[in-house]
């Protein structure tokens, strides 16, 4: 069987048993403070799994596109090294949501591998949650009973805390789960060494391929385990690793969810695969991360500097260092791979053939500015070992901390040199990092306290922004040692931080003693609403008016209307490639990220500009529909955005059939005259094939417009109001410069005019022509043309120079090239030492450098102090 065909029969087979097929979700998690990534199939259902949302379909199959290369899933290490870990993978699974539990989980597993994909039942292994007597949990003897039905008992193995006991992170649901093993090997190996004894040994032909998680409880944050409301399965297995076994290749790299791009690779490196291990991994790690680039650009993630953008960015320069190193590749080829992904995928996950072109420019861009400071990290290595002879662990983590240099790249450069680096004091550096990002981000969050049972959450937001409402529960969040306090509310009229558009904030008014509670922000989080306070209502139990900060929506409203009109205009105006890829909309302004390779023109701008303005002026009144079909939005035209996960039942936000449709759950203007004015305030670049635009709307835009006016009426008064403003300016900005370059002209000559003064008060000691002066010059610049003027008429110079600017003090060093060749001495070091004098510091090179303070006291003790340096 293809790897499409074993995809498709896993999905056909669990239709049959009565599950709905869902889509994929994106792999990059939008709504969910405690994931940047999916990293396993269930992340999706979460919310059904803690009762917080309601159950539409009890059972669900489908293949989900997953990212482990962070925090407690991290496998990133591991890619390529071996045969069978990856960065992207896609995890096959099959949910109960309350539904049908072990029995039917563990009957279905075995029907499928052994009755549909054939899989040889000698060689599979299941194991069992042995227990855990600290946790009060027993043996899952529920499991060991229906495994025995359908396999010996001698193959079902028992398995401990950390193999059987499914847990999603710190915090959430939980429960045993039951692995199912294949055992690869040949059929003498297997008879000298029993199968039982590598089940979780790390041999690479006998794998996991599947586990069959039960879900039953929930971890509190005081590490105690409470029931859910209701039993779950949640079972993920290893597209990658099923096709391999099916397939009965040694390796997931050899099957043909992988062949086409290494085929590819090797055809473009003139290498072949298969023959030396140093690029066989090289290969398989581009192979492997180009995917995981490639979906998370496509699902919205650009790589960037930080969070999610740069762990996307960190797997792309791996990919690039392994080629560069291992391949040969000096220049970018890397995204050549999209179009190889994009019609593997087509019809399975379609996102990355619709983005093509602009995933593949992405990652060429990144491409080219890695290999740019690959080169320019070799350069510093290579000026570094000049007067070294180890390299230190500072130097190495500057090199990956500022230069993003990976550190096995400097080991390798450093054997090639005969070199060690000192690995310990890197590991020390990045550990010191770490702990300060760690303690930075560190928020400890506490359980939710229930107030009130109420199964309910209504939104009244749309259409309200006062409603009464109850606390149903809350918690206490620390972060930098300060507390905070999160609220659910059994109604609320507050948004919650979605689609761009920022979290409302506004009062909590208790309606028995009129306190009031400040509401900072609401974002969502699996599927419910928390309201941030800074404070908990004296009585919990009491009924609340809940009141949004009218002016802050209003504002935020203009603008999240103007981004939906912002967008039709920019595909009028520069084409229908143009989708959006991020925004930012909040009260003072929108931010909109657009595909487009591109600098906007100012003409571009303008067009765009009185599009918006024109429909802004025509009161167009808001088309709001509610629980649209998806289907059904997506055939009326309506714009949908990639990355996003959509329900079964959308909104819809239209001004203008022909102009703006979008699926959209944030709040806007009832008519566009609301607006008032657009204002289009900066355009430029954000990534590559990325523009960002930033405009302002309402009150914001006649306030920057008032201010602007002001400012020309100004300087109008100032040049005493010529009737030619802009020939006026022109001729004030033109005399300025003539007048710059008479100064600079006087300056120069009163610098050259001391050489003559500087030369006479030279003395020679020994060889060396030495002077050590102040002098009195009013910038740096003359300092130095007079420094290289005596330079290049006096040899074997050793010339100190001290200087007062503006109430500092400076020092300048130069050094005859022959003097820094042949004598040792380094104007850098010698600076940097009379530099302490003045308390400052300073650098430069071997035969030029300069030094500025702050204690002009100490330059006579400088002066006097550069002769020591003779000796």
């Amino acid at each position: 069987m293809t790897s499409r065909e074993i995809r498709q029969a896993f999905l056909d087979f669990f239709k049959s048993k009565g599950h709905q097929i869902v889509p994929s979700a994106p792999v990059v998690v939008k709504n969910d403070p405690t994931l940047m990534f999916t990293n396993a199939g269930m992340n999706q259902f979460k919310d059904l799994f803690l009762g917080e949302a309601p159950i539409k379909f009890p059972r669900v199959a489908d293949t989900q596109r997953c990212l482990r290369v962070s925090g407690k899933h991290n496998d990133l290490e591991e890619v390529g090294i071996d045969t069978y870990h990856h960065t992207l993978f896609e995890m096959l699974g099959n949910w109960s949501f309350g539904d049908y539990f072990k029995k039917d989980a563990i009957a279905w597993a075995w029907e499928l591998l052994t009755e549909v994909y054939k899989l040889d039942k000698d060689r599979l292994y299941v194991t069992i949650f042995e227990g855990d007597a600290s946790e009060g949990l027993e043996r899952d003897m529920e499991a060991f009973d229906f495994w025995k039905q359908w396999i010996a008992e001698d193959c079902i193995l028992l398995g401990n805390k950390k193999d059987n006991f499914w847990e999603m992170g710190e915090t959430g649901p939980c429960g045993p789960c039951s692995e199912i093993h294949f055992d690869m090997r040949s059929p003498e190996e297997r008879t000298q060494v029993a199968g039982q004894s590598l089940v979780n040994a790390d041999h690479p032909q006998v794998i996991e391929i599947w586990n069959l998680v039960f879900m039953q409880f929930n971890r509190l944050k005081d590490g105690s385990l409470q029931a859910l409301p209701a039993k779950h399965v949640d079972t993920g297995m290893g597209f990658e690793r099923l096709v391999r076994c099916i397939q009965g290749k040694t390796s997931n790299y050899d099957t043909d969810v992988f062949t086409p791009t290494i085929d590819f690779i090797a055809d473009k490196s003139g290498i072949k695969y298969g023959v030396d291990e140093k690029s066989d991994i090289a290969m398989r790690v581009v192979s492997d991360h180009i995917r995981a680039v490639s979906f998370a650009i496509a699902d919205g993630q650009l790589p960037s500097n930080n969070k999610a953008g740069y762990v996307i960015r960190r797997i792309l320069r791996r990919a690039v260092r392994y080629a560069y190193t291992f391949l040969g590749f000096k220049t970018p080829f890397i995204n050549e791979l999209v179009p190889v992904l994009a019609v593997q995928f087509s019809g399975v996950f379609d996102e990355l053939i619709q983005q093509q072109d602009f995933v593949q420019k992405v990652i060429l861009e990144e491409e080219v500015s890695f290999l740019r400071t690959l080169s320019t990290g070799v350069q510093r290595f290579e000026n570094y070992v000049e007067d070294h002879e180890v390299i230190n662990g500072d130097f190495a983590f500057e090199l990956y901390d500022t230069y993003g240099f990976p550190i096995d790249l400097t080991e390798l450069l450093a054997r090639e040199k005969g070199m060690s680096v000192d690995m310990d004091g890197f590991k020390q550096a990045l550990q010191i990092q770490k702990d300060r990002s760690r303690a930075a981000t560190a928020i400890d969050t506490g359980d939710w306290v229930v107030v009130n049972d109420d199964d309910g959450f209504e939104f009244v937001g749309y259409d309200t922004l006062t409603a009464k409402t109850e606390v149903v529960k809350y918690r206490k969040v620390v972060a930098k040692n300060k507390e905070q306090y999160q609220l659910v509310l059994s109604v609320s009229p507050f948004y919650a931080e979605g689609g761009g558009q920022v979290g409302d904030s506004g009062e909590l008014i208790s309606e028995e003693t009129g306190e009031k509670i400040y509401i900072t922000d609401t974002k969502k989080e699996n599927g419910i609403f928390v309201h941030f306070t800074n404070k908990l209502p004296l009585d919990l139990n009491g009924t609340f008016i809940a009141e949004v900060d009218k002016a802050k929506r209003l504002d935020t409203e203009n603008n999240h209307s103007a981004t939906h009109l912002l967008h039709a205009a920019l595909k009028q105006v520069l084409g229908t490639h143009v989708n959006q890829k991020g925004s930012l909309v909040n009260a003072d302004i929108l931010r909109f990220d657009i595909s487009h390779f591109a600098k906007m023109s100012e003409d571009e701008i303008k067009q765009v500009e009185d599009i918006v303005n024109a429909k802004i002026r025509e009161n167009i009144p808001l088309k709001e529909e509610r629980n649209i079909p998806y289907q059904q939005a997506l055939d009326s035209g309506v714009t949908a955005l990639f990355g996003e996960k959509y329900g079964d039942f959308v909104r819809v936000i239209t001004f203008e059939d022909q102009f703006s449709k979008e699926l959209c759950g944030g709040t806007h203007v009832k008519a566009t005259g609301q607006i008032g004015f657009f204002k289009i305030v900066s355009e430029s670049a954000v990534a590559a094939g990325v523009r960002r635009i930033e405009a302002i709307t309402g009150s914001r835009s006649a306030a920057v417009i008032r201010e602007h006016f002001e400012l020309v009426q100004h300087l109008k008064e100032l040049m005493n109001n010529p009737k030619d403003f802009v020939s006026a300016l022109g001729k004030i900005i033109d005399e300025n410069g003539a007048l710059k370059k008479e100064i600079e002209k006087s300056i120069t000559e009163k610098s050259l005019a001391l050489k003559s003064d500087l030369e006479a008060k030279i003395e020679q000691v020994g060889d060396i022509n030495f002077l050590s002066t102040l002098v009195d010059l009013p910038n740096a610049e003359a300092v130095k043309t007079l420094a290289y003027a005596v330079k290049g008429a006096v040899n074997n110079l050793f010339l100190v120079i001290g200087a007062e600017f503006d109430g500092k003090p400076s020092l300048t060093v130069v050094i005859s090239d022959d003097l820094a060749r042949e004598k040792g001495l380094n104007a850098s070091n010698i600076v940097r030492d009379l530099a302490k004098d003045i308390q400052g510091g300073g650098g430069g090179q071997p035969f030029f450098a300069t030094a500025g303070g702050k204690n002009s006291a100490g330059l006579k003790t400088a002066i006097e102090r550069a002769r020591e340096f003779l000796s």
